[in-house]
């Protein structure tokens, strides 16, 4: 009884947060973790110089509350540049949509109506 209680604790860590990946190790468990569960996870590549990053924070930390059945990560593309370069990211901020490994749509900008409305779409039909 205490380890499946342990295990839905576990399952729910994370959930309505945004999750600030900082190594290749973390990217991968955090990915494998949702592509098991099926999950949506929704990625802010971003960085510390970037103006319109810093204002958008602020949104998709509203949407991870919203959408807590989706996995929200922040990736900073000087710090994790290989992951960066594998989803050919070029322009801060970057959303990307990934579900079970795949890349189902991006948003580049700060477009607050945009990054929403695609986070609503993907969500729903997970």
């Amino acid at each position: 009884m205490a380890a499946s209680a342990a295990t839905a604790t576990a399952a729910a860590v994370g959930a309505g947060e945004v999750i600030s990946v900082h190594t290749l190790e973390q990217w991968t468990m955090q990915i494998e973790e949702a592509n098991a569960a099926k999950k949506l996870v929704v990625v802010d590549f971003t960085a510390s110089w970037c103006g319109p990053c810093r204002i958008m924070a602020p949104v998709f930390a509203d949407l991870a509350k919203k959408f807590p059945n989706a996995v929200f990560l922040k990736v900073d593309v000087d710090e994790l540049k290989p992951i960066a370069e594998q989803f050919s990211v070029e322009a801060m901020p970057t959303f990307l949509f990934i579900k079970e490994g795949d890349v189902k749509d991006r948003v580049v900008g700060a477009i607050k109506e945009e990054l929403t409305n695609k986070v609503g779409l993907h969500a729903a039909a997970q």
